[in-house]
């Protein structure tokens, strides 16, 4: 333990850290952990690879994530800003790339190979994109002279044409809604939100009619009808599981389920371990965003507000998604649950848009006078 008066900077680091965020965020890298044991068997099996294949696989991608939350998270919001600009750069040259060298999967090209690794460019845009829109909102308020909010409608506009060229529907809906929640931080007019929510609404039925595998989607999920197969085994799975669950290792219905390990992992959680495990996975969830957002609120500096308030955006809209599709509540799409799925590129981005989290939320001597907590004065002697 690292005494208060130790000032070297992982004792700093130690002392002004949201430790109940770090506690939730490692607590989620846990789960992921025993819920890729628990649901990854079955599928390595049917492709013919070893039992635990993606389960060591997960502990590899695990242990590296860990690390970059935690360098991220020693950064100053100078040093955050930069990094991200740098991320920003790189991830839109890729998206570009994508396009012409990318892995195709199902008409999708959301995938391209570097140095033998398969990386998914638009995972590390979305932390980049809500850290540069950020600081564009935060330069526009300071100083009205400064375009900031049209620069962030185009960066906006950028990125949604590259989502939608590779196409990926759920990741442009994804970026949409938070770009929103963030605009709406800035001091957005009612106007502006109408007019968002038309277009959002127009994008929706525009997508419907261009993109067959969208229309798909959605028929099979108002419908019924088609092939839906994984997510009825998905919510199988759930009503197996009841309660308390099956047991760990005894789930059935897991088995099945083609990406059991990856986008339906919170079945695969519900059938073993029960409700009550999918509720303790939910409220993890639910505190981190409302604990981001409180903090966001409270914050009088304007970069860290809308930082903070669009990184824990999209990382709760994601896992709102990811849980909606396992419960049928919305049409599948191929979003991972944060910190819990199987996926390389997925685990890296969120640790570091968390490790941006930790690293804007922690204590610093402004931050303090900023909520109230200005140290108190020693009282004068009486003359």
């Amino acid at each position: 333990m690292q005494s208060r008066l130790d000032k070297s900077p992982v004792a700093t680091w130690w002392w002004t850290i949201d430790r109940w965020f770090l506690a939730a965020f490692l607590s989620l890298m846990g789960l992921g952990i025993v819920l890729s044991f628990a649901a990854s068997p079955a599928v390595a099996q049917r492709i013919g690879l070893d039992s635990f294949h993606f389960a060591t696989r997960q502990i590899i991608f695990t242990v590296p994530a860990l690390g970059v939350m935690l360098a991220v998270s020693f950064m100053e919001s100078r040093q955050i800003r930069r990094m991200a600009l740098v991320m920003l750069c790189i991830t839109l040259f890729l998206m570009v790339a994508v396009l012409y060298i990318g892995v195709e999967v199902k008409g999708a090209r959301r995938w391209v190979s570097l140095a033998g690794l398969s990386i998914q460019p638009s995972e590390f845009l979305k932390p980049a994109f809500v850290i540069i829109c950020a600081w564009l909102f935060a330069e526009h308020k300071r100083q009205p002279d400064i375009p900031g909010n049209l620069f962030a409608m185009l960066l906006l506009a950028l990125v949604i044409s590259l989502l939608v060229a590779q196409p990926d529907f759920g990741q442009t809906m994804l970026v949409l809604g938070t770009w929103g929640v963030m605009f709406f931080m800035a001091g957005l007019p009612w106007l502006w939100i109408m007019a968002l929510g038309a277009a959002g609404i127009g994008g929706v039925f525009a997508a419907y009619t261009v993109f067959p595998h969208v229309a798909g989607r959605i028929d099979r999920f108002m419908t019924g009808e088609g092939d839906t197969f994984q997510v009825d085994m998905g919510r199988e799975a759930l009503i197996n599981g009841g309660w308390f669950g099956v047991g760990p290792g005894e789930g059935t219905v897991k088995r099945v389920i083609p990406d059991s390990h990856a986008d339906f992992v919170f079945s695969v959680a519900g059938e073993e371990f029960g409700l009550i495990m999918c509720f303790f996975i939910m409220s993890i969830f639910a505190f981190i965003v409302l604990r981001g957002l409180n903090t966001a609120l409270k914050e009088q500096d304007d970069f860290t507000r809308y930082a903070v308030g669009g990184l824990v955006t999209v990382f709760g809209l994601q896992s709102v998604i990811n849980m909606a599709v396992n419960l049928q509540l919305m049409p599948a799409k191929g979003m991972t649950l944060p910190f819990i799925s199987y996926g390389g590129s997925s685990q890296i981005a969120i640790a570091i848009s968390m490790g941006m989290v930790l690293a804007l939320t922690r204590k610093r001597p402004e931050r303090r006078k900023q909520m109230g907590f200005a140290p108190s004065q020693r009282a004068m002697p009486a003359e």
